[in-house]
């Protein structure tokens, strides 16, 4: 099989290598006739003059694999046609895992309240994690990888999203019931992807409605969070926000967010789409739309991912 390597040439050190041990059948390349590719994979920033990419000339290809698992900036492109997969990469999954661990653990044990200063704060003792309620909005397979890491270790967790679709050993609030999955909501971990009904589903209204002293972990999409209302709800008793995503990125430094005491800004991050096990996934995708085979990760056009 034939396919292109849409994506930017910094990309290509690392997954050219990577795709092609997984596919060494594929003749992967990264220019020639567009009538020629019998599928694409493709990353943001392709092509590199800043235009949009026209699948229209791509008549033989039978699928374009994402090499990311946000999909929101081809998923609009009018020329595409072609059905899509976003990418679910089990190494990007245990990194989520990890970062929201990591994060929800020390907000968790108050880890920044010890400073070191020669006071002995021995009163300032943390709850069990089975005293503490954590809510994960997005229960997607990030989602749930993160949902069940925390109860594993003992958090009392909830999880939200629009269907409700039941996540074994995990409570699931369904759309109308996102005001008591925030009211419960001691640490909010944030894994929406970034949709027409997801953006600006934080603002002022519903940060309002977090307990006092919450803290936000936001590692899905920049856009969840109605920036012009965080920071006043920070003053109005919100705890903490880590921000690992934004509407602009690299974050200007002349944002507020980067000098304001209760918010953590991380570069984006949380979570990497990592080659050696994401060009697996690639592979296998390959191989299904050459033999007709049902895609997997296939993205619903309507719903944005």
């Amino acid at each position: 099989m034939r396919v292109l390597f849409a994506a930017p040439a910094k990309y290509w050190p690392a997954w050219g290598p990577a795709l092609t041990a997984a596919c060494p059948e594929m003749d992967l390349c990264r220019d020639g006739d567009p009538a020629s590719f019998d599928a694409l994979i493709y990353a943001p920033g392709y092509p590199e003059d800043g235009g949009p990419l026209d699948f229209t000339p791509f008549t033989r290809a039978r699928v374009v694999q994402s090499l990311w698992a946000g999909v929101e900036r081809i998923v609009t492109n009018p020329t595409l046609t072609q059905p899509l997969c976003r990418m679910v990469d089990p190494g990007l999954a245990l990194g989520m895992r990890d970062y929201c661990i990591g994060w929800a653990m020390r907000a968790h044990l108050g880890m920044d309240r010890y400073a070191q200063d020669g006071h002995w704060r021995n009163g300032l003792v943390p709850p069990l994690a089975q005293d503490r309620q954590v809510t994960v909005l997005g229960m997607g397979e990030l989602g749930r990888s993160v949902a069940l890491a925390l109860a594993g270790l003992g958090f009392r967790v909830a999880g939200w999203s629009a269907s409700g679709r039941s996540v074994e050993g995990i409570e699931v609030l369904a759309g109308p019931q996102l005001p008591q999955a925030l009211a419960r909501a001691e640490i909010l971990i944030c894994l929406l992807p970034d949709t027409p009904q997801t953006r600006d589903l934080l603002d002022a209204e519903r940060l309002a409605l977090l307990p006092p002293g919450a803290t936000i972990i936001n590692a899905g999409r920049g856009t969840l969070i109605d920036d012009a209302a965080l920071l006043p709800a920070l003053q109005a008793g919100l705890g903490h926000a880590v921000l690992d995503v934004f509407r602009q990125e690299p974050l200007p430094p002349e944002h507020p967010f980067w000098a304001h005491p209760r918010v953590t800004v991380t570069p984006h991050i949380s979570a990497e789409t990592r080659p050696e096990t994401a060009a697996h996934v690639a592979a296998e995708n390959l191989r299904r739309a050459m033999r007709g085979l049902p895609l997997r990760h296939l993205v619903d056009r309507k719903r944005g991912y």
